[in-house]
């Protein structure tokens, strides 16, 4: 009988691709009539029972790949002898390596000896045999996992799992043991009988997540054991016990995603020694839903039992409260939104004047600009808007309640004259109704109107230097003139005037809509922005504002008081993207410092350091009786190639005294990660107490989804 007859009568039909003194390529037909790849060095066919390859086997089949010394394909059984080392690669990415193995034709169920299962190309599972059933389950006895590096010089793995077997279910991603042991440098810690963890292509999963350990002065020695449950493909519960000392806590956070939208909420609830016989609470919650014509609905939930329960517990730093629900659009020429918001202080020193601050708000504005093609041409912007606010308290001035309605004209244009000469031109008209209630200062209805116009001229000027850096130097001035007419409102919104590069040349400086910019005005400015070819440059700005007379329209501390303001200067400097620093100064003429903010960066592949600084002087009229002068700092060193240390805090320079400061110490490797942090918070107030945190976090990485260090420290 030929060759040809021989293979097709033995169902196995072979096509000779190429043969040579040393190799030879076929492809082989498989008795689930899939095609089948052969390489080998050599080629046999042994009558009409079968073949044998030898020398650099490879065999492709359904997208798995087989690499071994030595294949013996037995037709009457329909299986494949394999001697090696053996290395199996599946399309999900599985991994499989060992000395011996009896495989099905169709590579997908066998036994396989001396083995080791690697998952994800990170856990590794070694196994005195591995046997695959059903294509799906990849069972193995007498089992060691890990996913640390093991080699001479570290023969002992940082930590591993023992168990008398292990089920790999593929489909459902899970790892099953049995009779697990968990050890740590090769010292057992703990023993289960039954131990169920996802592999690690897992990245949501039911099941234990790494345990937090915490000591706080406040709440005792606490340990918190955080349980997920999956709930479908677009939802999750994560459920963490915390048991303290003083504290037995239950924590929560609930996640979902919709097809237009997403919401997440956070939570816990606790009974405590701190305060006894009273469940002390909080949760925060968010969302949002896009609707039909590009609208967008959001929405965000805050509440808290007591205003110190958040920093008891170190959920947050806020001290007021926000409650919200808003619709909005934006869109190139178009903007809307409306919106109502609940307000809660949580700070001292407002806790028994609560009633009289506003507590409820609500919002509706619209603003669109169109681009007239006649008459005047360049941008209109018009606008309308709705706000109102409420306050608890039923006392006269204290509980005042004010609504209010605006409708405002914004017209602007540019033109380019001789020279690269920019003139830019402005105009606008806004008009306000106002409904005051339990103030009996002011008149129940007002209205008033105020117009404004306004001129800038700009002319930046540029070169470029020898060495290739480009100048830009521009200097700008503007006039412009705005007057209220009509009856004068409580100022509600504008009370805070910031003063920067961004507004010296507007045409109204304040941030709300109680307050317009009044008078005959004049502001100079000169900018100068360098770059270079290395990638340093800088830009330093100057800047001043005049008033033709002083209405007492702004703040001490907002450095536009009086006929002339402070100099405005700033700066910004970047070395390459490894030293940055910016900041803004108010100055005045005899040089005392108004408000200063510097923030300044030094980054380099191992260390971050990062230090901002702000003083701004007492100012009785922004609620500020003594000046505000602190010095944060934080910053980040990657310690060789597993360590990481952190460190931050800030300091009340004026009260020399430290505000915060935390430490933060992390090790990861390819297996192991562990995060210890000490904390301090120093300041102190009727409702919360100095106070220091000591957290520890570890995590196995190998399961789930956590991914270790790509570094590998491990030779010979």
């Amino acid at each position: 009988m030929g060759l040809a007859q021989r293979l097709r009568a033995g169902r196995l039909a072979l096509t000779l691709l190429a043969v040579s003194a040393s190799a030879a390529t076929l492809c082989a037909q498989t008795a689930l009539a899939q095609t089948a790849n052969l390489i080998a060095d050599h080629v046999r066919v042994m009558g009409n029972s079968g073949l044998v390859a030898e020398g650099n086997v490879v065999v492709l089949f359904d997208g798995t790949r087989l690499t071994a010394s030595r294949v013996t394909y037995d037709k009457s059984g329909s299986k494949l002898t394999i001697s090696g080392p053996i290395t199996i690669t599946r399309p999900n990415g599985t991994l499989l390596v060992a000395e011996a193995a009896q495989l099905s034709s169709d590579l997908r169920n066998g036994i396989l000896s001396s083995a080791r299962l690697v998952l994800d190309q990170q856990l590794q599972i070694a196994a005195a045999q591995i046997n695959r059933v059903e294509d799906r389950y990849t069972q193995l006895s007498r089992v060691t996992a890990s996913s640390c590096h093991v080699c001479l010089k570290n023969p002992v793995p940082l930590w591993q799992i023992r168990a008398e077997r292990v089920v790999h279910d593929e489909e459902a991603r899970q790892l099953y043991f049995h009779g697990a042991q968990l050890r740590v440098a090769d010292v057992p810690i703990f023993y289960l009988p039954r131990l169920r963890l996802p592999d690690p292509t897992q990245t949501r999963a039911t099941g234990f997540l790494p345990p937090r350990i915490r000591t706080n002065t406040t709440l005792g020695f606490g340990l918190a054991v955080p349980y997920f449950i999956k709930l479908g493909n677009h939802a999750d519960l994560t459920v963490s016990p915390y048991f303290a000392d003083k504290s037995r806590t239950l924590e929560l956070r609930y996640r979902q995603a919709f097809r237009k939208g997403e919401i997440l909420f956070n939570g816990a609830i606790s009974r405590d020694s701190i305060r006894q016989d009273t469940t002390r609470f909080y949760v925060f919650g968010e969302g949002t839903f896009d609707l039909p014509n590009d609208f967008t609905l959001s929405f965000q939930l805050q509440e808290v039992s007591d205003p110190s329960y958040l920093l008891d517990y170190g959920y947050s730093d806020q001290d007021r409260l926000r409650n919200a629900i808003a619709v909005m659009r934006a869109r190139r020429d178009e903007f809307a939104f409306a919106g109502v918001t609940r307000y809660e202080t949580l700070r001292a020193s407002e806790l028994n004047t609560s009633e009289e601050l506003a507590f409820g708000q609500i919002d509706a504005f619209y603003e669109r600009r169109v681009f007239p093609s006649w008459g005047i041409g360049g941008e209109l912007r018009t606008n309308l808007s709705w706000q109102a606010h409420f306050r608890e308290s039923e006392e006269d001035i204290l509980g005042r309640d004010v609504a209010r309605m605006s409708a405002g004209l914004n017209w602007r244009r540019d033109w380019i004259g001789f020279g690269g000469l920019v003139l830019e031109t402005h105009a606008a008209i806004d008009a306000d109704i106002y409904w005051i209630e339990q103030d009996s200062t002011y008149q129940r209805q007002q209205s008033f109107a105020t117009p404004s116009a306004g001129v800038t001229l700009r002319w930046p000027l540029s070169r470029v230097t020898r060495n290739g850096a480009v100048d830009v130097l521009e200097p700008v001035v503007s006039l412009a003139w705005s007057e209220q007419v009509g009856a004068d409102v409580p100022n509600e919104d504008s009370r805070f005037v910031e003063f920067d590069q961004g507004n010296l040349f507007d045409l109204n400086r304040f941030p709300g809509s109680d307050r317009r910019e009044q008078g005959t005005r004049a502001a100079v400015g000169l900018n100068w922005t360098r770059s270079t070819l290395s990638g340093w440059g800088y830009t330093l700005a100057v800047g001043r504002v005049y008033h033709d007379l002083d209405l007492g329209q702004f703040t001490k501390a907002s450095g536009l008081g009086g006929t002339q303001s402070d100099w405005l200067l700033g700066a910004a400097v970047n070395l390459g993207g490894r030293f940055s620093v910016q900041g803004r100064a108010l100055l005045g003429d005899d040089f005392g410092l108004t408000k200063s903010e510097t923030r300044a960066a030094w980054l380099t592949e191992d260390f971050q350091l990062g230090a901002a600084h702000i003083w701004v002087i007492d100012d009785p009229d922004e609620n500020r009786l003594k000046p505000t002068h602190e010095l944060r700092v934080d910053s980040r060193w990657k310690v060789g190639d597993f360590w990481t240390v952190s460190a931050d805090g800030s300091f009340d320079v004026d009260a020399k005294q430290a505000t915060r400061a935390r430490l933060g110490v992390g090790y990861r490797n390819e297996c192991l990660s562990v995060d210890l942090s000490l904390s301090r918070r120093f300041t102190t107030s009727t409702n919360v107490r100095p106070t220091t945190d000591f957290g520890l976090q570890f995590d196995l990485i190998g399961f789930g989804s956590g991914r270790g260090a790509t570094v590998n420290k491990c030779n010979g």
